[in-house]
């Protein structure tokens, strides 16, 4: 019986379900949380930017290339993309199904191996990680015979 995960996630919190065929419905495998995307960007950076010397008396101050939200929700997308590529790897999901706004969805597919993006069928853009089993099963209905 081919097993399917759902990853139904945001920047900040993020659910892992198993499908185990038609008539099964959702389990809970994981359920993970990231309070750091959840932080005002001031509260996130430990220190003012650092300043830049170019030739002559004035100084110049560099700004991050990437702001600090934005860089906790890579850290967030990279460790679930670990575990959806361990899955994967251990043979343990043979579907993905991913659920996400459109940002933290391309933040995913970054990250995702080639083997593991082939795994997904579906994807979802958008964040119903608030959503009950029953309303998220309304949901994928289009997809997966819960």
């Amino acid at each position: 019986m081919a097993i399917t995960w759902i990853l139904v996630a945001n920047a900040s919190q993020a659910k892992l379900y198993a499908n185990a065929g038609p008539k099964k419905g959702l389990k809970l495998i994981k359920d993970m949380k990231h309070p750091e995307s959840r932080e005002k960007a001031a509260d996130l950076v430990s220190d003012r930017p650092g300043q830049l010397h170019s030739p002559g008396n004035s100084h110049r101050a560099s700004q991050p290339k990437t702001d600090p939200k934005t860089n906790e929700a890579r850290h967030f997308a990279q460790e679930l993309a670990r575990e959806l590529n361990h899955g994967r790897a251990s043979g343990l999901v043979e579907r993905l199904i991913l659920v996400a706004p459109p940002a933290f969805m391309g933040l995913l597919n970054e990250k995702l191996d080639g083997p593991t993006t082939h795994l997904v069928s579906d994807r979802f853009e958008k964040d119903y990680t608030k959503a009950g089993e029953k309303e998220l099963s309304g949901h994928l209905e289009s997809c997966i015979f819960l």
